[in-house]
């Protein structure tokens, strides 16, 4: 629901209640993530969508039941149901599904303080985080804010939901503690990943426009500042700097992608060293196999330790038969999305197995 912090907030802001109904379960091919949100008002307007057109017809009906009753609601729809056809969800995939009412401090179910510091601080693009914990058909929603009182597995739970918005990623889990197992999921708003494209070529200004579009922040840096211009780059920040000296002292983390697109070895051996040390999501650098092989040797030479390459993308890009920049672009950013989510990047009809399912990462947390 935190994606959709803005509009709930101003909604309640209007004065009026909302039912919001949010993914925490996801099973086979149904369409959207975990914690995927669409919510209701009190005058039948929909903010958002559930799962790309297949159950909201479904969802919205249960959004009108708990608005009518204020009693939260715990929904499944997919292939265990007789009638997953009817409601839409005829992907083969499954959905479980929780409805609750929110209102104003006077309403039924007023919308707690934490959960609302929760809301604007997703809405203020800060990170967010609030845990779903589910015991049977009764479901307890807490804030990353809220205070450690309670039970020893209250405070477990909270402590794993600090755990997942630092990782900046929504995930299910179970937590247990002194014998009881609760299942919970959290979600999480983070604040957009980090890309740093270095070199102020044509291949940057379509990576940089659109990185922009997937909700990368963008920086484009470059010692040249006749080609890093503002101009060429509207849609990221530009830094004129040294590259190798830039990306030693900015901020970075594990969500951070670097394209090294510069191509030419005085900038480009001395970022690798800096780059491949860093604990970043990627290390991209473009070239060609003889460039790359020039490259490794350049920093074995300099004492790489050979282990460190492992983590290199180069060339880079997948092999998807890009040519133009803008074509390169979408090489790169599948690249990027297939190291993220730990796929083959291979086509789907070669595959096996649902199509929508959670990463390596996330079915990992989920144990």
């Amino acid at each position: 629901m935190l994606e959709l912090a803005s509009s709930v907030l101003a909604s309640l802001g209007g004065g009026h209640r909302l039912a919001v109904a949010t993914v925490v379960g996801v099973d086979g091919s149904a369409p959207r993530a975990l914690g995927t949100s669409m919510a209701v008002d009190d005058e039948g307007r929909v903010i958002g969508s559930i799962s790309g057109g297949c159950v909201e017809g479904a969802v919205y009906e249960a959004c009108e039941r708990v608005l009518a009753s204020g009693v939260a609601e715990l929904c499944e729809f997919g292939f265990s149901d007789a009638d997953a056809f009817a409601v839409g969800l005829a992907c083969g995939g499954r959905l479980r599904v929780f409805v609750q009412e929110f209102g104003l401090p006077d309403a039924r179910n007023a919308l707690s303080g934490p959960v609302r510091d929760e809301l604007e601080r997703a809405r203020d693009g800060r990170a967010a985080g609030l845990a779903l914990v589910m015991t049977g058909d009764l479901v307890d929603v807490l804030a990353a804010k809220d205070g450690p009182e309670g039970s020893v597995v209250r405070a477990r739970v909270l402590a794993a939901l600090d755990a997942s918005v630092h990782a900046g990623r929504s995930v299910r889990r179970r937590v247990e503690c002194d014998g009881e197992t609760v299942e919970a999921v959290f979600l999480v708003s983070a604040p957009p990943p980090r890309m740093i494209i270095f070199g102020a070529v044509d291949f940057s200004v379509a990576l940089s426009n659109a990185a922009a579009l997937l909700g990368y922040r963008v920086t484009v840096c470059d010692a040249r500042p006749v080609f890093a211009t503002p101009e060429r780059f509207p849609s990221a920040e530009v830094v004129n700097q040294w590259p190798s000296d830039y990306l030693a002292q900015t901020a970075v983390d594990e969500r951070t992608a670097l394209c090294i697109l510069t191509h030419d070895d005085k900038f480009d051996i001395p970022l690798l060293e800096v780059a491949l040390a860093l604990p970043v999501a990627y290390v991209g650098a473009m070239g060609s196999r003889v460039t790359h092989d020039r490259r490794v040797r350049a920093l074995l030479d300099r004492g790489l330790d050979p282990a460190a390459l492992d983590s290199l993308h180069s060339p880079i890009g997948l092999d998807i038969g890009a040519s133009s920049p803008e074509e390169t672009a979408v090489s790169i950013l599948s690249e990027i999305l297939a190291v993220r989510t730990r796929r083959s990047g291979a086509s789907l009809r070669t595959t096996e197995g649902p199509i929508h399912r959670p990463s390596a990462v996330e079915a990992a947390n989920e144990q």
